[in-house]
């Protein structure tokens, strides 16, 4: 049985070069959150690692390690469920974007690695994950006590079919660790988050990093948790930030007895495997 009722916070944090800077501010945010009553914290996007190719290998280089088994203990000395953003894992000779998923007692529960790399050909801005990253081949949905949950990485988001097998297979809330450009930000961001929702019919996390101001890349930011009409029920500026929402599952069944989408799926048009 799930608690039906939970409080979700976004921590939107700024990364900082120094990793240590990083990771000592993350705590204090997560922290914050947990005293002000989150059951459920998000991280962004490479939270622990600045988003800029140059940096991916050498902070893989020190192993993802040392950030997991900090998550693990915040996760736990707060008692809540920790997504744990994305850091750069290491796997051998691979690498990978992965958020990693902790609960109220410390231990990992869940693990996706970004499916879709950010290979893009932008005006003023050339980025290739591929050149450093490899993709990720599962689908992640996973239960807590909170509910079942999906949980992607930024780009994915572009890719609808991942979204509805997630719903498919029951996912109620979806958490997207982001860093959407200054280019696509503005233009895609919010509402490609609320096709998402509206599309599934669930709630919708999408944990932004703060933008850096000056940096190599700068993020849009505008964090936002969303629910399953498609409403905002908060919203981040650029700025970082901790925003929060009271999430209540049942507004997913009251959506879906009002928009019965999913019991007009034509299958025998089409199909996204479960």
């Amino acid at each position: 049985m799930c608690d039906k009722r939970f409080s979700l916070a976004v921590c939107q944090l700024r990364t900082e070069t120094d990793y240590e800077e990083t990771m000592i501010k993350a705590e204090s945010l997560i922290r914050d959150a947990a005293v002000s009553g989150a059951n459920v914290v998000v991280l962004p996007e490479m939270f622990s690692c600045p988003y800029d190719k140059k940096y991916f290998r050498i902070f893989a280089q020190m192993g993802h390690a040392d950030t997991c088994r900090r998550l693990a203990a915040w996760a736990r000395d707060r008692h809540i469920l920790l997504i744990g953003g994305s850091v750069p894992e290491t796997d051998g000779e691979l690498l990978y974007n992965t958020s990693f998923v902790f609960d109220a007692d410390g231990n990992q529960i869940a693990r996706h690695r970004k499916v879709h790399l950010f290979d893009v050909d932008l005006p003023g801005m050339r980025f290739h994950e591929s050149h450093t990253f490899t993709p990720g081949s599962e689908i992640t949905v996973f239960d807590t006590p909170f509910g079942r949950f999906g949980l992607a990485v930024c780009f994915d988001v572009r890719f609808p079919e991942l979204f509805r097998s997630m719903a498919r297979r029951g996912a109620e809330v979806i958490c997207l660790p982001a860093q959407f450009n200054m280019t696509t930000g503005p233009a895609h961001w919010e509402s490609t988050l609320r096709t998402r929702a509206v599309d599934n019919e669930v709630f919708f996390v999408a944990a932004s990093a703060a933008r850096y101001e000056g940096f190599s890349y700068e993020c849009w930011g505008h964090s936002m948790i969303l629910d399953p009409y498609g409403k905002a029920l908060a919203e981040a500026d650029e700025k970082e930030q901790t925003i929060f929402a009271e999430i209540d599952l049942s507004r997913i069944a009251e959506v879906r007895a009002q928009l019965p989408t999913f019991l007009h799926l034509r299958e025998d048009i089409y199909t996204v495997s479960n």
